[in-house]
């Protein structure tokens, strides 16, 4: 059993979080679950459904309180590189084959220190979704983002 959880990192003045997960499924269809725009929208925040999938296309979002905002695609090839950027925000999602099946790597680059406790635990959340997805399963969010604030909040050793 790998370890779900996220690791931080100082890269170029910016933080990166970084997790990994591995499916037994192939890249091919990983990546589907990911890029699919009513998966997409089952395991990304206030995702919206509609999306362009290509290089150069957007995403958009709504979060539900009356902000909508749009992603851009900056690198999308099938099926091992999902890329985009959300405001300010650099999130990378790369598949590689392994064994029988592939890991996934998941990164979010952002500006704010302060703000990777809540980060964390919320992909966390989401990556737990979406590995529900990749398997099958109907999504059930668990009710533990305060532990897992708790959790990244001491593992990342943040006042």
């Amino acid at each position: 059993m790998m370890n779900t959880y996220g690791t931080l990192h100082k890269t170029n003045g910016r933080y990166a979080l970084r997790f990994e997960r591995f499916f037994s499924f192939t890249p091919e269809d990983v990546f589907q679950d990911i890029t699919n725009p009513s998966s997409f929208s089952q395991w990304y925040p206030f995702a919206t459904g509609e999306m362009e999938l290509r290089t150069g296309g957007k995403i958009y979002f709504d979060d539900g309180e009356g902000s909508t905002y749009e992603g851009i695609i900056t690198e999308f090839i099938k099926p091992h590189t999902f890329e985009f950027r959300e405001v300010n925000d650099l999130l990378q999602i790369s598949l590689q084959e392994e064994n029988e099946g592939c890991r996934m790597v998941f990164t979010h680059t952002f500006d704010e220190v302060e703000m990777a406790m809540y980060v964390a635990a919320g992909w966390h959340r989401c990556l737990d979704a979406l590995q529900q997805l990749v398997n099958g399963q109907p999504v059930k969010w668990e009710d533990n983002a305060a532990e897992l604030r708790a959790f990244y909040k001491e593992a990342f050793d943040l006042k």
